[in-house]
């Protein structure tokens, strides 16, 4: 006896369609899974044969064998519990399951239907399909709601889903309104306001904000680094519907969905010790890294000097290209990684270089080894760097707030606009981004603001990349301003962050 339970699987953030396969013959007992299952899935058999039981259900005296098709891809993850059960349930005559449904779940041992990770990306991708009818645990219901046009009916229990399917109880499907949802976003619990003094760093982060541009903030200990960037998300324009769904995607693949939607945008910040796979994404089962579950969002490296080189390294591609690479036996993986990278280091060893409160004790020669630690390539991608000095006393004192996360996003949702009508029809979103037709059509100079950059070329020794970085942090500086030509104050205040050293 052969019957075929529709479910799915993931590969990166992709789904696929996955047909469980359970057939029953004659033969000394025995449960077998094939088809490329994992250790979690292997052990699907105790805990499907013990939900069974406890269902008042003995598995048949005949040899069991499931297999997950496609065989040649490998499956990963505890959800075929239920679609494994459920077709031992309709070999049995137990349920009535027509191919039109895809089911996943885990199980646990008394039959509860656990959470399982990857819902949203394989109802997406199977809606795509035809699909329009999924059973899901209870608790990722609303996860894969979010896709319009289909059902998705939650279930807690396999008891009540052999009900469901005898009829004997009506489950409705979850509904959920997106836009409503945003609507009801309520914010950060951090502000910008709270940040006392800063002016310049404060201006650095609106202007990265507006224009996509990578941060690097250096300064001795205790002056705010980390303080500034934890609220570069708060000055951020809100997410758009499709990432959302871009940043949800991810995060369900990556099983850290806390609510069923992500409304707000991602700040990660992974600690210096984390390793190359753990920052960019791999496994034998490629899992997505800190760069890809900073998509959309902002990436802090605190102390960015005491990462390894090789982990700094592997940021070039993502940091060039939006998206991160992970070949593998089973095949190539593509991860989105359009983050914003903030970066924080001390000046010197000791970390009181260049403050006017304590002396530093290094030599010139720590000093220099300490910021080479930062490669070129890396620093050569990061277009604003910015000295936190500490707050002067006068603003600690007066503790008087300055501008609020809301005025500044204001600003920089205005600039934002300005990009996207500026980029209508390209896959440029931002300033950051622009190609170098892009620059050379839309960084249109005054004629003094040009003869001011050719001067400040000759004296900075501006390298070609350094030249087109200053352009667009410019274009980002103008369109703060309204202006459509870049003048000479834009230039000048963009050749403020191009400090090719730490060193002043």
């Amino acid at each position: 006896m052969f019957c075929r339970v529709k479910s799915g699987g993931v590969w990166g953030i992709e789904g696929f369609e996955v047909d469980v396969e359970v057939d029953l013959s004659p033969g000394i007992p025995q449960f077998n899974i094939v088809g490329l299952p994992d250790k979690a899935i292997n052990e699907a058999k105790d805990r499907v044969r013990s939900a069974l039981r406890n269902l008042g259900v003995q598995l048949p005296a005949k040899r069991i064998t499931v297999n997950l098709s496609p065989s040649h891809v490998r499956k990963q993850g505890t959800l075929y519990d239920l679609p494994i059960a459920l077709g031992i349930l309709k070999l049995m005559g137990t349920v009535d399951l027509q191919e039109d449904t895809i089911v996943l779940g885990e199980l646990s041992l008394d039959g509860k239907v656990r959470p399982v990770s990857g819902i949203l990306p394989i109802v997406i991708s199977l809606s795509r399909l035809g699909f329009r009818k999924f059973l899901v645990p209870s608790e990722n219901a609303l996860e894969g709601a979010i896709v319009g046009d289909v059902d998705v009916y939650g279930v807690s229990s396999l008891e009540e889903v052999v009900r469901f399917l005898r009829k004997e109880i009506t489950l409705s499907p979850q509904r959920l309104h997106l836009p409503s949802l945003m609507d009801s976003f309520s914010g950060y619990d951090v502000d910008l306001s709270e940040v006392y003094g800063q002016y310049q760093a404060k201006r650095a982060l609106e202007i990265s904000a507006a224009g996509f541009h990578h941060l690097l903030l250096i300064g001795p200990p205790g002056a705010g680094k980390s303080m500034l960037a934890r609220r570069l998300v708060t000055v951020m324009p809100p997410l758009s519907w499709e990432e959302v769904l871009e940043v949800t995607r991810i995060y369900s693949v990556a099983g850290m969905l806390k609510d069923p939607v992500v409304l707000h945008r991602p700040f990660r910040a992974p600690h210096y010790t984390a390793s190359e796979v753990a920052l960019i994404g791999g496994g034998s089962v490629p899992m997505p890294g800190e760069v890809s579950l900073a998509h959309r969002g902002v990436l802090f490296l605190d102390e960015m000097v005491e990462f390894s080189r090789k982990t700094l390294e592997s940021l070039r591609q993502p940091l060039e290209d939006g998206y991160v690479t992970v070949s593998r036996a089973g095949g190539r993986v593509t991860f989105p990684a359009e983050f914003l990278l903030v970066g924080a280091t001390n000046p010197c060893p000791c970390g009181n270089y260049g403050n006017p409160y304590k002396k530093c004790v290094c030599s010139p020669a720590q000093i220099k080894a300490y910021q080479s630690r930062l490669s070129g390539p890396i620093l050569d991608r990061i277009d604003l760097k910015v000295w936190v000095q500490p707050v002067e006393k006068e603003d600690l004192v007066s503790m008087k707030k300055g501008e609020s996360s809301q005025q500044v996003r204001e600003r920089v949702m205005k600039a934002y606009a300005i990009q996207q009508e500026r980029f209508r029809g390209t896959p440029t979103k931002y300033n950051a981004r622009m190609t170098v037709d892009q620059v050379r059509k839309f960084c249109v100079l005054t004629k003094d603001a040009g003869a001011f950059l050719k001067e400040a070329m000759d004296r900075f020794r501006l390298s070609a990349r350094g030249y087109m970085r200053v352009l667009k942090v410019a274009r980002t500086i103008a369109d703060l301003a309204g202006e459509e030509l870049i003048d000479t104050p834009h230039i000048a205040e963009a050749l403020q962050y191009r400090m090719e050293e730490f060193l002043l």
